[in-house]
């Protein structure tokens, strides 16, 4: 029986001085609040991490994928991630998720749905952040659901509970991302902290490098605010980038 648990992603390569001085904001660590203190950008990222991990980003998935990101869109994109305590305890309430993370995130989304409603917003989350997503944009406005291109999630503990999906939510707009792990059974999975959850080996593989926006959603050449126009209320494709740079794969 396959059991939903956390990946680490591969490391990533530094980038390059040039890249680094083309870049609006800096690279992501363990923390970081750009919408809240630099407001919009054409790309709002929000990140929940995972229990017992650091700032508000966490290390183990959050950061790697955010930079990433970045590389594929230099100088437009805007990370934020969720302040919670992060407990292990709050695995275990109802939804699977400290309250104070879910009215957190939901301040944060309702502040982009405000400030910048030409962003293009994606939100995301690890092993107890994923199940802040859950609980958030479940309980959305359909007019603000529809604004939020793409929801994806590692290690998710409410995988199982909602039928692989987000309630209320489109599925295609989500991508859930579990290790098949039969050892770990889905009663403790939410209470190991990062340093003891095992790699899988078949998932490492599209793991690596994060996660990149499909370019050609992008527009590509076309007037900047008809593409962000269009973007956001669509359905924004989230793909692996298994290869080289440019080389993106479903």
């Amino acid at each position: 029986m396959k059991f939903c648990s956390p990946i680490l992603l591969a490391s990533l390569a530094l980038a390059s001085p040039l890249a680094l001085q083309a870049e609006k904001r800096q690279t992501v660590r363990s923390t970081a609040n750009e919408f809240k203190r630099g407001g919009c950008n054409d790309i709002v990222f929000v990140w929940a991490r995972g229990s017992t991990e650091i700032g508000n980003m966490g290390t183990v998935v959050g950061p790697p994928m955010s930079n990433d990101l970045k590389s594929q869109f230099p100088g437009q994109v805007a990370v934020q991630g969720v302040d919670y305590g992060a407990l292990l305890s709050t695995n275990f309430l109802p939804g699977g998720a400290d309250p104070a993370g879910i009215r957190e995130m939901r301040s944060i989304l309702d502040d982009i749905n405000t400030q910048c409603p030409d962003a293009v917003v994606v939100v995301g989350g690890y092993s107890q952040g994923a199940a802040i997503c859950h609980r958030v944009i479940e309980d959305l406005p359909a007019a603000q659901q529809d604004k939020i291109a793409g929801v994806i999630m590692f290690g998710d503990t409410q995988n199982r509970a909602d039928n692989g999906q987000i309630n209320n939510f489109p599925a295609d707009k989500v991508k859930i991302i579990c290790a098949a792990n039969p050892a770990m059974p889905s009663a403790t999975e939410t209470s190991a902290p990062p340093s003891s959850l095992p790699i899988s080996p078949t998932a490492a593989t599209p793991a690596r490098g994060g996660v990149a926006h499909v370019r050609a959603a992008a527009g590509v050449g076309a007037p900047r605010g008809l593409v962000l126009r269009a973007m956001a209320p669509n359905v924004f494709i989230l793909a692996w980038r298994m290869g080289g740079p440019g080389e993106l794969r479903t």
